[in-house]
């Protein structure tokens, strides 16, 4: 009996696991009035460039109904000829048959295109539908893409020790790139020595990941933007979820200039990279400037500028949001910043290092540490960001160096009346209008209203919006305009 009792649970938990495995499911529904729901009516894509590009998107389905249901086809309407292609749950193909979904279930479509060259300049639109087959139910969602054709810069040559690369513009040579179609540059866009790069307004440059300008020794860099259309520099992601992500490709790469032959970087806008510009010295000291004017350098996971023994002169410029310095001049040169606003708000890791550093020292081949002229000039400017000390230098004796700060916002414990190098500054929150819109307008109430010298005012006389800053100049790259529209520049 004792036995029995033992084996009695036992035969009981079987039968009710037998039981219940011999549970019917819920059977399909062959009802027409069962339907599927969607996450959107139709997918979107944003601009995707021709040959090398593609992008993707996701597409929910979902059965509301209280029974499941077989969806007899899944396909693209236009089927092989299509540019899209779609995904269903690790099913791929132009034609997926079959799928089941049960009750108050849901699938995942990835939805992919990669669209033809059409020979325009303009960009143009593809479309294509899905079509779901569910009992005797049509339904469809619809796929929209706009196309743009591009001029492509493939890297073709490779030197150890430097990137892959492509001669953009041969010695002697003048190349001109105009607004007609953007470039899409893959490896770096090489100026050989004694060759020039012309960017004329309006131009859309886009580098993909690692990729960059560069403009060899004794090369020459011209964009010659203007304020209804500024030359553009970012990356080759054009959907949304890349408009504000940095570090998508590498710098603007700028060696020493040839006498005679400044670089000039007018009216650009240079977003997302990991470092905006870099001008060094590296084969022998520069013979000419770089000249940057109503230019804005934003959201580099690296730095905005940074220069080795360099000469640079630049007016109505922004520098902000970056992840190491947002401007940094090393082994000395000489520099005049008028009218420039350097924001660093960074938040997207640890930043530990200020928006302004600079030192006077290069090493030689030993690294022994030796002292090179440094001259620096700021007015009418704002540099602040969110550490209590954004300004560092490093100097070494045994060469003239100089710095003066006039009339400019600096968020600085160095920054005191006494001090020779501060002359009428400030230690105050500038009052920028949204550091998360980028917008560095000044707020009606910012200590920088009306606190500019008017001799570098008449040196730019009108700020990035285009606005006149006279006769009572604010500092920075804004002049404060009542009820200025918050919007991004690009």
């Amino acid at each position: 009996m004792q036995n029995i009792s033992k084996i009695i649970p036992f035969v009981i938990i079987s039968i009710i696991i037998l039981a219940s495995s011999c549970q019917k499911r819920d059977e399909i529904s062959t009802d027409s009035k069962y339907k599927l729901s969607f996450s959107a009516d139709s997918v979107l894509f944003d601009t995707v460039f021709t040959s090398l590009g593609s992008a993707r998107r996701q597409l929910m389905i979902y059965n509301k109904n209280s029974k499941p249901l077989k969806i007899a086809s899944i396909r693209l309407a236009n089927g092989s000829s299509s540019p899209f292609r779609i995904n269903v749950d690790g099913i791929a193909g132009e034609d997926i048959y079959d799928v089941e979904i049960q009750a108050k279930d849901s699938l995942y479509v990835n939805v992919r295109v990669t669209i033809d060259p059409q020979n325009q300049n303009l960009p143009y639109i593809v479309e294509d539908d899905i079509v779901f087959q569910t009992n005797t139910n049509e339904q469809k969602v619809k796929l929209v893409a706009w196309g743009q054709d591009a001029i492509y810069i493939v890297a073709d040559s490779y030197t150890p020790g430097f990137p892959k690369y492509k001669i953009v513009a041969d010695s002697l040579q003048t190349t001109i790139w105009t607004a007609e179609r953007p470039y899409v540059v893959y490896g770096f866009a090489v100026i050989d020595s004694y060759g020039t790069l012309q960017i004329e307004q309006g131009t859309q440059v886009h580098f993909h990941d690692g990729s960059g300008l560069w403009s060899y020794s004794e090369g020459q860099l011209i964009v010659n933007g203007t304020f209804e259309n500024p030359v553009v520099f970012r990356g080759d992601r054009l959907e949304q979820a890349y408009s504000d992500l940095p570090g998508q490709w590498d710098r603007i790469w700028l060696m020493e200039a040839r006498a005679g032959a400044d670089h000039i970087i007018e009216h650009a806008i240079i977003r997302n990279g990991f470092i905006g510009i870099q001008a060094e010295s590296f084969l022998k000291p520069t013979a000419a400037a770089l000249r940057i004017n109503n230019t804005i350098i934003e959201n580099h996971t690296g730095m905005g500028i940074y220069t080795s023994l360099y000469t640079v002169e630049a007016k109505n410029f922004v520098v902000a949001n970056c992840g190491n310095y947002a401007i940094a001049l090393t082994g000395g040169g000489y520099y005049r910043f008028i009218h420039g606003t350097v924001a660093n708000n960074w938040n997207l890791s640890v930043r530990n290092t200020p928006s302004l550093f600079f030192n006077n020292v290069l090493y030689d081949e030993n690294q022994n540490p030796i002292a090179v002229p440094f001259n620096f000039e700021m007015g009418n400017s704002i540099v602040y960001g969110s550490l209590q000390e954004e300004f560092e230098s490093d100097f070494v004796a045994g060469n003239d160096t100089t710095y003066l700060f006039v009339n400019t916002i600096l968020r600085s414990k160095q920054n005191k009346p006494t001090h020779e190098s501060f002359v009428n500054c400030l230690n105050e929150d500038p009052l920028f209008l949204d550091y998360q819109l980028f917008n560095y307008r000044l707020d009606s109430l910012s200590p920088a209203i009306g606190k500019g010298i008017l001799d570098l005012a008449n040196e730019v006389p009108f700020d990035l919006d285009n606005n006149s800053r006279l006769p009572l100049p604010d500092l920075g790259a804004y002049q404060y305009v009542e009820q200025v529209e918050k919007r991004k520049l690009w």
